[in-house]
C-alpha cells in the first residue's frame, strides 16, 4: 500500500515538474443557438498542410483546453457526430482564450416539426461505444427502453446483459445501486428526453475496480439554469395481483448549491409458480420420481430515499455528499408445495405437502463524500470516502406433512430458523488526472474494508423446540483490498490508444464456528488493459480491446447457512469459494457507422457458479455456489438501427454465441463434467411516432432466445412479444403510459439438468404476463438537469 501511494504522488510531482506549459489555448464549442456541444472533438492543425498537431475532447459543458503549444499560426476545428465547424485561423503568441467554435447543427423540416436528427448515432471511442440519442426519434421513450435497444445489450429475465454477462447501470458515472428489478422500475420512470447518450463499456479501464463486468453509463443532457423542479409519479401493474408504486423527487439549484431529494414507496404482492421434476437413480436406472408444484406469494413494503448535495466553493473546488437509504420493514412470504413420489414404473408411493412462512426485515444505508479540486492547468484531484451499513433479519418456519397414496397421514416434520446478517463497508479513494504533453494521464489509489457477521440458529419443532448445533453456525468474514492504478491515452488522426495497469492486494479471513475452520486468503494481482481504435476512412473502422478482470464471491454466497423450501430442498452458501479471474477480448468492425460486427472471446477461468445437485441416496436437492474448473464464452454480434420512415425506427440485434462450463460433480462418481451450449438471440423492436407533434409514441417488440446455459442447466427457447403506448401532454409536463408484456405466453421455459446420475428440471412462472400503467407529472422548471445519483461502490454489488 505504501509503495502504491509513493508511486501516485511521484507521478503527480513528475507531471508538474517535467511538463511545464509554454502557451495555452482555451475555448468552447457551441452550436448556432449558442448551446454547448458536449464532448465534441477539437483539433489543432497546421496551416500549411492541415496536419494534426493536437487533438482533444470538450467536456460536458463544451469547454476545451490545449497546453504546451509552440508559437505559430494554426487552424482550429471542431466536430461532433459527423458535423464539422469551419477552420478557424488563430495565432498563438501567448496564453490565449477564444470565444466559441461554432458547429452548425443540421436540421430537417418534417411536417412543420424540426428535428435535429432522425436516428440515433453510434460513435466508437477507444474504450467504449457511445450511443447518441438526444433529439432523435427514440428519445421520447423511457430510459429503460433506450437501454434495451442500445447496441450490444440484451435483456433476459428482466435483467440487462452485455456479452452474455450481467451489466451495471450508471447515471453520469454514478452507479444505480439497486437490484435488477428496482433498476428497471427506476428507468421506466426516468424520461428519455433527459438522456444525451448511453456509453457501453465492455472492458472498463484501469480507473474502475478490477471486479465487475461491463458498464452501461447514461449521460444526461445538461442545463445549468438556476431554479427548482420536481415531479410526482405513480404506477399500477395488473398481473396475478395488483401492484402499486408512488414516488416524488425535488431539485433546487443556486449558483453554488445543488440539492436533490427523492422518495419512493413500493407496496407489492407477487405470485410465482414453479413446477419441478427430479428422477432419483442408482446404477440400475431411475428409482424414484418426484414431481413438485410450488406456489409462492410474497408481500413487500419498500421505502427508498436519497439526497444529493453539491456545493461549489469556487470554480476550482467542489464538495459533494450523497446518501441513500432503503428500508424494508417487512417482507413476508407464504410458500406451499405439494410433492408426489412415484416408483420407477410410475406408481404412486407417497406424497407430502410443505407450508413455509418466511419473514424478513432489511435496511441498507450508505453515505458518500467527495471533494474535487481543479488546478490552474488541466489537472484534477478527487478525494472520496464511503460508508455502508447493511442489516438483514430472517425468520423461517417450515412444516411438512407426509401421506400414503390413499391420503392417510403418515408423519410430520417441522423446523424453524433464525438468521441475522450485518455488513459494514468502508472505502477511501484518491484520483488524479492530468496531461503529460498531449498524453492524457490518470492515476489513483483506493482502500476498501469489509466486515461481515452472520448467524443462523436451527430449531427442530417436531415436539418441543430443540436447538440443533450442527445445523447452526456463526460466520465472520473480513476483507481488505488495497489498490493503485495508472492509465495513459493518446489520439492521432486515425488512431487512438489507451492502456493502463491496476494492482490490487487482497487480504481476507473467514471463520466458521460450527466447522471450526478459518479460511485466510492473501493475494496480489495485476490487471492490465489495452484499447486500440483505427479509423480506416469515413466508412470503415476497426477496434480491439483487452482486459483482465476479477470476480469476488458475494457475501451471501460465502455464508454457509441454508435457506429451505423444505427439509429436502435447500440452498446453502460455501465459505470455501475463491475469487475468479477472466481474460476478455473484443474485436469490432464498423461499416458506415450503421452496421456493427463484434466478435468477443472470454476465458472466464474459475468462474463462480450456482449449481444444483441431487443426492440420490438421501433424496435431497440442494443449490450450492462453487468455483467452476474452467469456463469460456465467445460469440459474434450484429446490430443495425434504421429509420424505415420518418415515423418508424427499427432496431435489430442478432447474437450467435457459445457458452461452456466445466464443474466438479459433487454427487457423481465422475470428478468433472463439461456443460456447453450454442445459441442465438434475436431482438426486433419497432419504435413508432403516432402523432405529428411527437407526443404520442408506440412500441412493438419481439425477442427470441434459442436457449441459455445456466451452470449445470440448459434453458429451453423463449419468445417475448411486447407492446406499449406513451402520451405526453400539458406541454410535456404530464406523461401517461401503458404497456403489455409476454402477449404470447412464451416468455418462460423449462430449465433442465441431465448428465451422469443427475436428471432434474424446473419451470418457473412469475408474473410475466401483465399490463402496466404509469403516470408522471413534472412541476417547476422541469427542464433543469438535476444532480441525482447513486453510490458507485463495487463492494456494494456483493450485498444480497
Amino acid at each position: 500500500m505504501k509503495l502504491l501511494t509513493v508511486i501516485l504522488f511521484f507521478c503527480i510531482g513528475m507531471s508538474h515538474f517535467g511538463y511545464s506549459q509554454t502557451f495555452e489555448l482555451k475555448g468552447e464549442v457551441k452550436d448556432q443557438y449558442q448551446e454547448p456541444v458536449a464532448f465534441a472533438s477539437v483539433f489543432l492543425l497546421t496551416v500549411t498542410d492541415s496536419v494534426l498537431v493536437k487533438g482533444s475532447s470538450a467536456d460536458e459543458n463544451g469547454a476545451f483546453r490545449f497546453s504546451d503549444i509552440a508559437e505559430g499560426l494554426y487552424f482550429l476545428k471542431a466536430s461532433y457526430v459527423g458535423q464539422t465547424s469551419e477552420n478557424l485561423a488563430i495565432e498563438i503568441l501567448k496564453d490565449t482564450k477564444i470565444g466559441a467554435v461554432i458547429i452548425e447543427q443540421q436540421a430537417e423540416l418534417l411536417n412543420e416539426v424540426t428535428v435535429t436528427s432522425n436516428k440515433p448515432v453510434v460513435k466508437r471511442e477507444v474504450d467504449r461505444i457511445v450511443f447518441n440519442v438526444e433529439n432523435t426519434v427514440i428519445s421520447q421513450n423511457s430510459s429503460w427502453d433506450i437501454l434495451r435497444q442500445t447496441p450490444g445489450v440484451i435483456m433476459m429475465n428482466d435483467e440487462l446483459k452485455v456479452r452474455n454477462q450481467a451489466t451495471t447501470v450508471y447515471i453520469n458515472n454514478r452507479k444505480v445501486q439497486l437490484s435488477s428489478e428496482e433498476v428497471r422500475s427506476l428507468l421506466e420512470n426516468y424520461q428519455g428526453e433527459n438522456i444525451k447518450s448511453v456509453e457501453v463499456i465492455h472492458n472498463p479501464p484501469a480507473s474502475y475496480d478490477a471486479e465487475g463486468g461491463s458498464i452501461l453509463n447514461i449521460v444526461t443532457s445538461k442545463n445549468l439554469s438556476v431554479g427548482y423542479k420536481g415531479n410526482i409519479n405513480a404506477g399500477y401493474t395488473q398481473g396475478v395481483f395488483p401492484k402499486y408504486s408512488f414516488g416524488t423527487s425535488h431539485f433546487y439549484k443556486t449558483k453554488k448549491l445543488n440539492v436533490n431529494a427523492s422518495y419512493n414507496y413500493t407496496p407489492k404482492k407477487d405470485f410465482k409458480n414453479t413446477l419441478s421434476n427430479t428422477n432419483f437413480m442408482d446404477n440400475t436406472g431411475v428409482t424414484s420420481i418426484w414431481d413438485t408444484d410450488f406456489d409462492q406469494v410474497i408481500r413487500t413494503n419498500t421505502h427508498n430515499a436519497g439526497v444529493s448535495v453539491d456545493y461549489e466553493f469556487n470554480d476550482k473546488n467542489t464538495l459533494s455528499l450523497t446518501s441513500n437509504a432503503q428500508f424494508q420493514p417487512n417482507r413476508d412470504a407464504d410458500f406451499f408445495q405439494e410433492t408426489t413420489i412415484k416408483n420407477s414404473v410410475g406408481a404412486l408411493d407417497s406424497l407430502f405437502t410443505t407450508g413455509s412462512f418466511l419473514s424478513e426485515q432489511k435496511h441498507n444505508v450508505s453515505g458518500d463524500l467527495t471533494f474535487k479540486h481543479q488546478f490552474k492547468d488541466q489537472a484534477n484531484l478527487s478525494v472520496n470516502a464511503h460508508y455502508t451499513n447493511f442489516d438483514l433479519d430472517r425468520n423461517q418456519d417450515v412444516n411438512s406433512d407426509y401421506f400414503q397414496p390413499n391420503g392417510s397421514f403418515l408423519r410430520d416434520f417441522n423446523f424453524s430458523t433464525i438468521a441475522d446478517q450485518q455488513i459494514e463497508i468502508k472505502t477511501a479513494q484518491i484520483d488524479y488526472t492530468d496531461y503529460l504533453g498531449n498524453v492524457f494521464f490518470e492515476t489513483g489509489v483506493k482502500g476498501s474494508f469489509i466486515d461481515s457477521e452472520s448467524k443462523l440458529d436451527y430449531f427442530l419443532q417436531n415436539n418441543d423446540s430443540e436447538f440443533i448445533p450442527n445445523l447452526s453456525d456463526d460466520y465472520t468474514y473480513n476483507e481488505s483490498v488495497y489498490a493503485g492504478y495508472f492509465s495513459l491515452s493518446k489520439d492521432w488522426k486515425k488512431w487512438s490508444i489507451k492502456t493502463g495497469l491496476r494492482a490490487e492486494q487482497t487480504e481476507s479471513s473467514g471463520l466458521s464456528v460450527n466447522v471450526s475452520t478459518i479460511n485466510d486468503l492473501s493475494y496480489f494481482e495485476l490487471f492490465p488493459s489495452l484499447y486500440i481504435l483505427h479509423t480506416i476512412n469515413d466508412h470503415h473502422s476497426l477496434s480491439f480491446d483487452y482486459s483482465r478482470k476479477l470476480e469476488r464471491p458475494r457475501y451471501e454466497d460465502l455464508n454457509p447457512f441454508r435457506t429451505y423450501s423444505n427439509e429436502r430442498t435447500f440452498k446453502e452458501g460455501n465459505p470455501n469459494l475463491r475469487p475468479g479471474f477472466s481474460h476478455n477480448f473484443n474485436l469490432n468492425y464498423t461499416l458506415n457507422q450503421e452496421y456493427y460486427f463484434d466478435f468477443y472471446y472470454r476465458d472466464n477461468g474459475m468462474y463462480i457458479s450456482t449449481l444444483t445437485f441431487q443426492d440420490n441416496n438421501n433424496f435431497v436437492l440442494r443449490d450450492i455456489t462453487q468455483n467452476a474448473l474452467e469456463s469460456t464464452s465467445y460469440g459474434l454480434d450484429f446490430s443495425y438501427g434504421k429509420s424505415i420512415t420518418n415515423n418508424w425506427y427499427l432496431y435489430s440485434y442478432i447474437s450467435l454465441f457459445h457458452e461452456d462450463e466445466t464443474f466438479i460433480t459433487l454427487q457423481s462418481d465422475e470428478y468433472s463434467y463439461k456443460n456447453d451450449f450454442n445459441g442465438a438471440y434475436v431482438d426486433l423492436t419497432n419504435y413508432l411516432t403516432l402523432s405529428k407533434d411527437g407526443t404520442f409514441k408506440g412500441e412493438l417488440g419481439l425477442v427470441y432466445l434459442s436457449g441459455w446455459l445456466q451452470g449445470s442447466f440448459i434453458q429451453e427457447e423463449t419468445t417475448n412479444l411486447t407492446v406499449g403506448l406513451r402520451k405526453s401532454f400539458l406541454d410535456n409536463r404530464a406523461v401517461l403510459s401503458v404497456s403489455a408484456n409476454d402477449l404470447l405466453g412464451k416468455y418462460n421455459s423449462y430449465v433442465s439438468s441431465k448428465y451422469l446420475n443427475q436428471d432434474n428440471r424446473y419451470l418457473v412462472v412469475p408474473e410475466t404476463q401483465y399490463v402496466k400503467f404509469g403516470f408522471t407529472y413534472n412541476f417547476g422548471n422541469f427542464r433543469l438537469e438535476d444532480n441525482q445519483r447513486d453510490i458507485d461502490k463495487i463492494e456494494r454489488d456483493r450485498l444480497d
